[in-house]
């Protein structure tokens, strides 16, 4: 079974920096693009940025200049660098992934979220 499992989040200052990891663990063939969300308390979840498999990347407006989307392929890992955070930033972010596990069919996972808190 396929499982997505963020760490990284917690609570830092204004103009902070914190990065997040997303490892994907399991009987898997192949991983197609990733990406982090988020979800804001009373918001929907919201796209922060995507990566293909091939490096191409994707950035919400609000987050453009300030984050970073990477991954490692050799560890079924994506990353999200987050600089000069702001409490707007605040929220649970979810890692996602387009997945084919082995002998079956692409399927969408979700990972379980960490919270990021930014705050004074």
């Amino acid at each position: 079974q396929v499982q997505l499992v963020e760490s990284g989040g917690g609570l830092v200052q204004p103009g902070g920096s914190l990065r997040l990891s997303c490892a994907a663990s399991g009987s898997i063939f192949f991983i197609n693009t990733m990406g982090w969300y988020r979800q804001a308390p009373g918001k929907q979840r919201e796209l922060v940025a995507t990566i293909t498999s091939g490096g191409g990347t994707n950035y919400a407006d609000s987050v453009k200049g300030r984050f970073t989307i990477s991954r490692d392929n050799a560890k079924n890992t994506v990353y999200l660098q987050m600089n000069s955070l702001k409490p707007e930033d605040t929220a649970v972010y979810y890692c996602n992934g387009y997945i084919v596990p082995r002998g079956s069919s692409i399927s969408n996972y979700w990972g379980q979220g960490t919270q990021v808190t930014v705050s004074s």
